[in-house]
């Protein structure tokens, strides 16, 4: 009776250790799976971030045109722009001055 309790009890051990370990195996991986997740997200951050602070400043941006674009921008307020019209190679904005 004994040797039959011993052996029942190992074979249960076995089986629950082999349930857990699966179970540990499958967490692991699912931690893995969200750590890469956070880690390509971190980077999509930085580089975002890199994006507002370094290009996105009016500073900068006013620096660009005038480098870059001479006098081939007017500027407007937002409050006179009353129709934004956008065709396939350029982007009209319809003021009052431009009725």
């Amino acid at each position: 009776m004994k040797k039959i309790i011993l052996i029942f009890s190992i074979f249960f051990l076995l089986i629950f250790t082999t349930f857990i370990k699966n179970a540990t195996k499958e967490i692991e991986k699912n931690i893995f799976i969200k750590k890469e997740n956070i880690r390509e997200l971190r980077t999509k951050y930085d580089l975002v971030l890199l994006d507002y602070n370094y290009l996105s400043s009016p500073k900068r941006l006013v620096k660009f045109q005038d480098l870059l674009f001479d006098d081939e921008f007017q500027n407007y307020g937002y409050e006179k722009i009353q129709k934004i019209i956008f065709f396939s190679d350029r982007v009209l904005f319809q003021t009052d001055n431009l009725k």
